[in-house]
């Protein structure tokens, strides 16, 4: 397994996204769920309070991973900001205005703008397969619109809210990629009690009920699960192969959590709703295909991170060997050669 994941560097990474997306895929109808009745913001707070506790739990000791810098609190603060307020606000709305399935299927489109942000932002190679595949993302939630819409104004303002939750964690998928490198929970538990007060706060202002103690016990618990461990494994995907094809990977959660709640009872599955989904699942089967291989030079590099000596680019000397995965500041000589790679920390160039 360890050697097919070296020829193939997607593989890993494309495990990882899938797992994450599992875990936030199953959360979506059981947050519709158990957050009935209680405000966008409470839900926003809950969540991320219960992410913040996962994150502490597993935070890894710094022989292992490299610890989150004072320089990263602006990024953190706008991850907060995007990800842990604006984007699980939107979609707690958006879920008490219109279908699970159908909140479920749009939420693919946060692949879609994360594509498009790392393009900007890291220059991540986009070639015709991964175009392809955005152009079936955006196609399917077009469909879903319309077919919302069909369903009445209410249902299409509830999935416009889910559509505005899709672009702030596109946004923050992307900034996180530059912290991606960082213990992932460490960057969970500081994202998250960053995001879950400011979100209380929020709840207070606004006045909204307080939550019975097992829907708050339920949130927490979807909370630690499908946000905390699942944004844990999204970063470690990020960490492999990079913004734009974690983000399309993870598009699969989507489907997860339409499934889920059509298993739980939600009925209005239409063709509209139906089709949208295929073109999006086709798209993030177009984009698993990927192998992207040439020439390319690596320049000096000097930066800490947690890696290995049997991965081709870690090839420096220590006193005493390290055993398996360890983190230091190390420097990387110039280099060029060819292999299968993707858009990670070490294979930032330009196409």
């Amino acid at each position: 397994m360890n050697d097919a994941w070296r020829r193939r560097p997607a593989l890993r990474g494309g495990f990882l996204a899938v797992l994450a997306a599992t875990l936030f895929g199953i959360s979506t109808p059981f947050v519709q769920r158990a957050g009935e009745g209680v405000g966008p913001f409470t839900t926003a707070a809950l969540l991320y309070a219960g992410a913040a506790l996962l994150g502490a739990a597993m935070r890894r000791p710094s022989q292992r991973e490299a610890g989150v810098r004072r320089a990263d609190l602006p990024r953190l603060l706008a991850m907060a900001a995007f990800g842990a307020v604006l984007g699980p606000v939107a979609l707690a709305w958006g879920l008490q205005h219109t279908s699970g399935s159908s909140a479920s299927l749009m939420l693919a489109l946060e692949a879609l703008f994360t594509a498009l942000l790392a393009r900007w932002m890291y220059h991540e190679s986009m070639d015709r397969r991964v175009w392809a595949a955005m152009l079936l993302l955006l196609a399917g939630g077009v469909l879903l619109v319309l077919d919302r819409r069909a369903a009445g104004g209410t249902q299409l303002l509830g999935l416009l809210a889910v559509l505005l939750a899709t672009a702030a964690w596109g946004v923050d998928n992307t900034l996180s990629r530059g912290v991606a490198e960082r213990d992932p929970a460490q960057v969970v538990l500081v994202k998250a009690s960053l995001g879950a007060p400011a979100a209380l706060l929020l709840a207070l202002a606004w006045g909204e009920p307080v939550p019975r103690w097992t829907q708050a016990a339920a949130l927490l618990a979807i909370g630690a699960t499908g946000y905390g461990l699942s944004l844990r494994l999204y970063l470690l995907a990020q960490r492999a192969f990079g913004a734009a094809r974690t983000g399309s990977v993870f598009a699969f959660a989507p489907f997860i959590g339409a499934a889920v709640a059509i298993a739980l009872g939600e009925q209005g599955l239409g063709w509209g709703m139906a089709a949208g989904g295929l073109l999006m699942l086709a798209g993030v089967v177009v984009h698993l295909y990927e192998r992207h291989e040439h020439e390319h030079l690596h320049a000096a590099l000097q930066h800490e991170h947690a890696h290995r000596h049997d991965d081709g680019h870690h090839d420096h000397v220590h006193d005493e060997p390290p055993q398996g995965e360890h983190s230091h500041p190390h420097a990387h000589e110039p280099r060029r050669h060819s292999h299968p790679h993707v858009p990670d920390a070490h294979h930032t160039h330009r196409h």
